[in-house]
Parts: C-alpha cells; structure tokens; sequence
C-alpha cells in the first residue's frame, strides 16, 4: 500500500530534472528563515506538497526501521540520531528514501542492496 502510494503520489519521474525537486515538490526540503542579517537556527521543513505522500515516506521509513529492512538506511538513521531528535532524523531518511526511490525510477532498474 505504501509503494502504491508513493508511486501514485509522485506520478510521472520525468516532471523532475533533479532529485531535489522531487523533494521540493513533497515538502520535506528545510525552510530556511531569513530577515536582514538574521538567519533562524531552527529550521522546519516547507510541507508545500502532497500530505499524502509525506505520511507515506514516513510511514515507510519507520517501517524499515522497525523491521531492519534496509540496512544502509539503518545506519543513515543511527548517524543522524547520535546529533538530532527522532522525527528530524526520520525526515532525513525520508529525504535520502525518496532520492532513492528517484534514483530507482529515473533509471528504470530494480533496486541491488550493495554491501554496507
């Protein structure tokens, strides 16, 4: 359900030359808070897209993190974990899941864990 999802959510990959659109368009990018010379310390992400899609690539990560199913995606999360609070660190694997998940469509070929 959660693939389904994503994939209907996303629709077609050629709409985005770059992963970082793909993100944008989700909203899970940093916003950045800027007045002056002032710049905010705490950022927050846009949430500009698609409520659907964002629920669903945090369910899938949680998902994969329960259930040790991608290994490199572990160790992404426990790096993030050792400096940053659990959902900021839950966005960033989101963030590197739907890089992924460009990555995968983009080139059209199934997806080969390498090892870590």
């Amino acid at each position: 359900k959660i693939a389904a999802t994503i994939l209907s959510e996303i629709g077609e990959i050629e709409r985005f030359d770059h992963p970082k659109k793909l993100v944008a368009f989700v909203g899970i990018d940093p916003s950045v808070h800027q007045s002056g010379k002032f710049t905010a310390t705490q950022l927050s992400i846009t949430k500009r897209g698609s409520k659907r899609l964002r629920k669903a690539l945090y369910m899938a990560v949680q998902c994969s993190l329960r259930r040790s199913g991608n290994p490199r995606l572990r160790q992404y999360f426990d790096q993030k974990r050792e400096t940053k609070p659990y959902r900021v660190a839950v966005i960033a694997c989101a963030n590197k899941l739907l890089h992924l998940i460009y990555a995968i469509l983009k080139k059209g070929v199934p997806y080969q864990e390498q090892t870590v």
